[in-house]
């Protein structure tokens, strides 16, 4: 396995990882685990691997760490592939070992982190390619499943993707409705309403500004703004507001990004292209757990416990 480029993956924010976690534990298991406990001795334990049954890029290792510390902080949990790593089916991603109540009681909250962080990671590594050797970044957008920002952002860098905002306290956007809102009285133009919102923010705030059609562009540059979003321009259209703003504000490309279409768009010339395709539309990646129980050596076989979304 080896890493789809070298990139240094910011951490996922550790206070997150531990609520998101919890949560999940406690809506699968909030009062134990009953077939675990019913049928499996409490002092048996296990060995399970797990396996990857597609190829993609893998994203998590700090989730199934954390997932088995809070079940079980006796859980050995081996990784064999880092984070931002491409493995092929059949590659082993971890290894746990330990108590078989706690892993069996882990493993769906595991997988269900796990699949969608690769499912990701593989996705935005895809976009990555398609716009390599065009000096755009890829970015993902606030498009979010509402509780798992932080894990899926950071699945995003994983697959060697940027982040945008990550929340609306965090920089100044303004978008059509936004504009429009500003400007519906008709006193102001959009340029001296621009620029007298820009002059109320401390000077390390990022303002950018979403325009919908060629117009718009140098009303919005003549107000310094830092960033300007061209949203569901053609190719065209982006060539040429790239050759219009000349390198005063980055340009950042939005809508209809698609995995077929991210080539040519950053063929144009942004500086950026944001897509909520890297986490809205992502398809899990299949991959499984498969448990040993530790009774005799020379006896025990693989058996697969819980592979993909079919396991319940």
């Amino acid at each position: 396995m080896t890493p789809i480029q070298p990139i240094d993956i910011q951490p996922i924010d550790g206070t997150a990882l531990e609520r998101i976690v919890a949560g999940a534990l406690a809506e699968d298991a909030p009062w134990g685990d009953i077939t675990s406990s019913t049928l499996i001795p409490a002092d048996a334990t296990a060995t399970a691997e797990l396996a990857a049954r597609e190829p993609g890029v893998f994203s998590g290792g700090p989730v199934l760490a954390e997932v088995f510390r809070q079940v079980d902080p006796s859980v050995q949990v081996d990784l064999k592939a880092a984070d931002g790593a491409a493995f092929d089916a059949g590659d082993v991603l971890a290894v746990l070992s330990g108590n078989a109540r706690a892993i069996l009681l882990g493993e769906r909250v595991a997988l269900n982190l796990l699949q969608r962080l690769s499912g990701i990671a593989s996705q935005t590594a895809a976009f990555v390619a398609e716009a390599a050797g065009t000096g755009a970044r890829v970015v993902d957008t606030r498009k979010t499943t509402p509780g798992l920002r932080a894990l899926e952002r950071y699945a995003v860098r994983c697959g060697g993707g940027q982040n945008h905002r990550y929340s609306l306290s965090d920089a100044v956007m303004a978008k059509d409705n936004h504009l429009a809102v500003l400007t519906a009285d008709g006193t102001r133009d959009l340029t001296e309403a621009l620029r007298a919102a820009k002059a109320g923010l401390p000077h390390t705030m990022h303002f950018e500004v979403e325009v919908d059609r060629a117009e718009q562009i140098e009303p919005v540059l003549a107000a310094g703004v830092d960033t300007i979003m061209l949203d569901n321009f053609s190719l065209d259209e982006l060539r040429a507001g790239v050759r219009q703003v000349a390198g005063r504000a980055l340009v950042e490309a939005s809508g209809n990004v698609r995995l077929e279409t991210v080539a040519a768009i950053a063929r144009t010339g942004v500086d950026i292209i944001s897509s909520g395709a890297l986490t809205h539309s992502v398809r899990s990646l299949d991959l499984g757990l498969d448990i040993r129980i530790a009774a005799d050596p020379a006896e025990r076989q693989a058996a697969p416990v819980a592979g993909g979304a079919a396991s319940s």
